[in-house]
């Protein structure tokens, strides 16, 4: 049971640690979104690549655009705050349990 518990807790870190990089994406596209960055820049792509797919369908679901400010970024890192507190620390007490 120690190598299940050891295998929960790694998958535990790295989902943690991939949650914080995307929250840290997020809000790097939210100040981004306040200027106006050249479009064909790499890093501005690559932000713009990862963030979009999961902005475009919250923006789907839920239409808010309130005076032409966007929310759905606010909607994301609620969520990812959500997953960081209740998946990980779940799956942290349970190789916790198993170790």
């Amino acid at each position: 049971m120690y190598i299940i518990g050891y295998l929960f807790m790694a998958i535990a870190k790295i989902l943690d640690l991939v949650l914080l990089i995307f929250m840290w994406i997020i809000i790097g596209r939210a100040i981004l979104s306040w200027v106006s960055p050249d479009p064909f820049n790499p890093i501005v792509r690559f932000i713009n690549n990862v963030t979009e797919p999961v902005l475009s369908r919250i923006r789907a679901l839920i239409p808010l655009n309130f005076g032409g400010m966007d929310f759905s970024p606010i909607i994301v890192l609620l969520g990812v705050m959500f997953l960081r507190s209740f998946v990980v620390n779940s799956l942290m007490r349970l190789s916790a349990n198993l170790l």
